[in-house]
């Protein structure tokens, strides 16, 4: 496994009597350092996502979901080294051949849709993202040339939809996802799809192994997307009582503080501190109310910009 592997996974694996080596900066180098230890060593090299045993197991994932919900009008699927979506896109066209097949992709790793722009699988650099389980900087061959006859659309969605995702799931389905498994759901949010609402969709939630400290960023980084976590800068009286005054005025409006810092040195009046404030609110037209109180009563406020999900940049 490659050495961003989530502690959880190394974990599990090795729980099951698996000899787990962490080593290489991504799957790419993971990968070969595999294949020369099992020439080395005289080992048998399972592709994890491009072997046709593996794809032919994920498919039965589309059999299952055609016996539960019969000729479904889309599947929706993350995409990482594309075994996946090449499995469960055979099973599916094959007995529902009007269901559409959607692969969907972080843009941190989109390696499908540049394998897709360059007619052939193609080395993609890849950044750090929340779904490390599609960081694959190479699709299979075996899937790109099993899956590409059969996809019917690949979207490319921003990391802050994937943790908007990670959040609508824990707090609408109680359900604790990783990156790759929002990734589906993440483009239905980001409105991608909206030319599949009031239709009967599946969207794959294909994985939970997420490390608690990275599951917590990802629900405040989802608060932050959505509104419910804003920061502001404000110049309040360096008098006794000026912070005390601020702090009323946040209870008076009804948001919960999670951060507060202040600082003195770089301001131009001694006798004015700026205070830094994290905090939550139930939703951005509770943030706005906070915002115009405190433009009422402090003459240097600087507010959140608007979160990501409710602007207009839905481009990929």
């Amino acid at each position: 496994m490659p050495k961003a592997a989530p502690i959880m996974k190394i974990q599990k694996c090795r729980n099951y009597k698996a000899r787990v080596i962490v080593d290489g900066n991504d799957m790419g180098e993971a990968k070969s350092l595999a294949m020369r230890m099992s020439r080395e060593e005289g080992l048998l090299y399972v592709n994890g996502y491009d072997h046709p045993h593996i794809m032919a197991g994920q498919g039965t994932i589309g059999l299952e979901i055609l016996e539960q919900v019969p000729e479904p009008d889309a599947v929706v699927v993350p995409v990482g080294g594309g075994g996946l979506i090449a499995g469960i896109a055979t099973a599916v066209k094959a007995l529902s051949p009007k269901t559409k097949i959607i692969g969907v992709e972080s843009e941190k790793c989109a390696s499908f849709t540049r394998a897709m722009e360059n007619d052939g699988p193609i080395h993609t650099p890849i950044k750090n993202t929340l779904a490390d389980g599609l960081a694959v900087p190479k699709v299979g061959y075996n899937a790109y040339a099993t899956a590409m006859p059969l996809i019917d659309r690949m979207v490319v969605v921003k990391e802050e939809w994937i943790a908007v995702a990670i959040l609508r799931l824990v707090e609408e389905e109680k359900c604790v996802v990783e990156g790759a498994g929002g990734a589906g759901l993440a483009a239905i949010l980001a409105g991608h799809l909206d030319e599949l609402k009031g239709k009967k969709v599946v969207v794959l939630l294909c994985g939970g192994n997420i490390d608690t400290t990275v599951f917590g960023r990802c629900l405040e980084r989802g608060l932050a997307a959505v509104g419910r976590l804003v920061k502001f800068n404000v110049e309040v009286s360096d008098r006794p009582g000026g912070i005390n005054d601020l702090c009323a005025l946040l209870v008076r409006v009804g948001v919960s503080i999670k951060d507060i810092m202040h600082e003195r040195a770089w301001l131009r009046d001694v006798y004015t501190v700026e205070v830094k404030v994290v905090c939550e609110t139930v939703d951005w037209t509770h943030s706005l109310q906070l915002k115009n109180e405190l433009k009422k009563f402090y003459s240097k406020v600087q507010f959140s910009d608007v979160p990501l999900a409710l602007s207009n940049d839905t481009d990929s």
